[in-house]
């Protein structure tokens, strides 16, 4: 890195004061010794042994030592006020990434979505830029965090979200669920069984997913032009693809309107693998893959955990890494310099009171 100032004319001050405070020094001790050569009445001469003589010279010595110390601490100094800067270049990366958990929570998905929350709990400790945010639906939506980069909050929100689904893994489970765990998945739920005689209406919840990304608006597809995006914005969608009622959006105009706004929506299958070839599974892949997405089942033994990291892999790609050069404060040895100088004149000005 290359050494530069960034207020020159301090430091250019700074060497003519120290350099005037040398001059002076140097003047007053060629004037001592004109005194001494002509012999005037002094205090050495009432001091003319060897002894005194050598504890003078050494006065004016360490007089002369603290003056220089001096002069370098205040040239030090000035030297600071002209910051000494270096150049510093490298490669900055940055993740710009919008994403929204959008996930089902009818009855037959709770099991699913606490392996999903689970996996972003630890994917959000190895995040750096990105932006998350979750939304629920069944029936109706309900926005349980908006899209945000304080991952304290959404670390603290998909634990309670976690603790709360914890004993939702069977029907057997739900059963024996005491009053207090039942109430918490019901608070936890609330706002998202609005509407009688419907559950789990998929293009609707996945039109409230998107509405909470930039860019994005209601209305048909063809009268919502092209958007450009400076941060890449996914919805990670798990659920089923099981319709019961009548959405004001399909599942299909759902995905027009994201594709539209330039939002990949990646679909997760939480359902049982014996579901996995049923034609509302094939066509819940078939649409989002013609939507430039990423559709993934259990098959093979694949976990939830293991589908949520893949998807993420897919989507974790830095929109930006260019190489920067700026201008940064060096001060590190100047300081330590200027502190060795001011440490040795106060140990010679101890010297001198002694």
């Amino acid at each position: 890195m290359q050494l530069s100032w960034q207020s020159p004319w301090a430091a250019l001050v700074g060497v003519m004061v120290a350099l005037a405070i040398i001059v002076l020094a140097l003047a007053f001790a060629r004037k001592h010794d004109a005194d001494d050569a002509l012999h005037v009445f002094s205090m050495a001469d009432d001091l003319a042994t060897e002894r005194a003589s050598q504890l003078l010279r050494q006065w004016r010595i360490l007089n002369r030592v603290a003056a220089a110390l001096l002069a370098v601490a205040l040239l030090l100094t000035f030297v600071l006020v002209a910051r000494p800067a270096s150049v510093d270049q490298g490669e900055e990366r940055s993740s710009s990434r919008d994403i929204v958990l959008c996930l089902d929570v009818s009855g037959s998905t709770l099991p699913y979505d606490r392996e999903v929350i689970d996996t972003y709990r630890d994917l959000v400790s190895h995040f750096q830029g990105e932006r998350i945010g979750m939304s629920i639906f069944n029936s109706t939506s309900r926005t349980v965090f908006p899209l945000t980069d304080d991952y304290d909050l959404v670390s603290h929100q998909l634990e309670l979200a976690s603790k709360a689904l914890s004993g939702v893994q069977s029907q057997d489970d739900i059963d024996k669920m005491s009053e207090e765990d039942y109430q918490r998945i019901s608070d936890w739920l609330e706002g998202t069984q609005n509407r009688k005689d419907a559950t789990s209406l998929i293009g609707d919840g996945v039109v409230s997913c998107a509405a909470m990304l930039p860019g994005f608006t209601y209305g048909s597809a063809s009268s919502q032009g092209s958007t450009e995006r400076t941060r890449a914005a996914s919805i990670v969608l798990a659920t089923d693809n099981v319709v019961s009622g009548t959405p004001v959006y399909t599942l299909k105009q759902a995905l027009n309107l994201t594709s539209k706004a330039n939002i990949t929506v990646d679909g997760l299958f939480s359902g049982p693998e014996a579901s996995e070839k049923d034609s509302t599974t094939t066509d819940m892949r078939n649409l989002i893959e013609s939507h430039h997405g990423t559709f993934l089942t259990q098959s093979s033994g694949t976990t939830v955990n293991e589908l949520v990291r893949d998807i993420d892999t897919r989507r974790n790609k830095e929109s930006r890494a260019t190489s920067k050069a700026s201008m940064v404060d060096d001060p590190a040895w100047w300081v330590l310099a200027l502190a060795v100088a001011v440490a040795l004149w106060l140990l010679v000005v101890w010297r001198l009171k002694r």
